[in-house]
């Protein structure tokens, strides 16, 4: 592309990170949209604002040749979708975008038995708090690594999941097993990297950088690392912790509203 070009689309981006920043989009959201109007443009040859119809049909049909996943050719299409509505305001474009029916996959869930095997081998404290707190608690591996110190609440046994997904909070339920748990944790925590921080700012898994917490990627391979030593063969995810949990709640007769609601995106 010519400098001119370039310019051009660096301006275009700054006014869509502008326009997302307004509407309080999350920073992971934001990355997305910028991700997929970048692959947009180069698709393109040219900036987005010079766009067709025609060049919104071509796209679709690029994507679909690429094969590309459902999942992943929506979530391309949202990105440009806001770029073309909101930020350009070519609701011709906009009306030309279309998303694909996803289909509906019942989630993998682990046995209770497998649970208590998984956190049965975890090696070392950190990691039996880090996993207890995603199947005890149905919390995202976003939400546990954000954990601060301020938001666990002994005297009512609750964790405050603040601006969570959808930007909403909620409360969870916290046992007295996982607070004696965390409490081990916070005894043996590292705080050379937030020594300075407030101690209920202090995130409850710190990581390698000031004053930030650990990566949901470590949290990742420490989870398949485990789960690995445990004997679990099946193609469980991080994330199937939390569909176990709502699916052993409801196995014990926890009403699902009750459920939901600790769920709530």
């Amino acid at each position: 592309m010519s400098t001119k070009i370039d310019n051009t689309i660096s301006s275009l981006r700054q006014r869509m990170m502008q326009d997302m920043q307004a509407r309080q989009l999350s920073a992971g959201t934001q990355r997305g949209h910028i991700h997929s109007c970048k692959r947009f443009a180069t698709f393109l040859g040219f900036s987005p604002e010079d766009a067709t119809v025609e060049d919104i049909r071509r796209f679709q049909h690029h994507l679909s040749e690429e094969g590309l996943s459902i999942c992943n050719r929506n979530r391309v299409m949202t990105g440009v979708k806001f770029l073309v509505r909101v930020t350009l305001r070519r609701l011709d474009l906009a009306n030309e975008i279309y998303h694909l029916r996803e289909p509906q996959k019942i989630p993998l869930v682990i046995s209770q038995d497998e649970a208590k095997r998984l956190l049965a081998m975890a090696k070392t404290l950190k990691i039996r708090a880090l996993l207890s707190l995603s199947y005890g608690c149905g919390l995202r591996a976003g939400e546990v690594v954000r954990l601060r110190a301020g938001d666990i609440d002994s005297a009512q046994n609750i964790i405050r999941v603040v601006q969570a997904k959808g930007l909403k909070d909620r409360h969870v339920m916290l046992s007295k097993d996982l607070l004696k748990l965390l409490r081990q944790w916070w005894t043996e925590r590292p705080s050379r990297y937030d020594s300075q921080m407030l101690p209920h700012e202090r995130f409850v898994f710190p990581g390698r950088k000031m004053g930030r917490p650990m990566t949901t990627r470590q949290f990742n391979r420490l989870f398949h690392e485990t789960a690995d030593a445990a004997g679990i063969t099946k193609p469980v995810t991080l994330h199937s912790l939390r569909h176990s949990f709502a699916t052993h709640l409801l196995e014990r007769g926890v009403d699902i509203r009750h459920i939901q609601a600790l769920l709530v995106c």
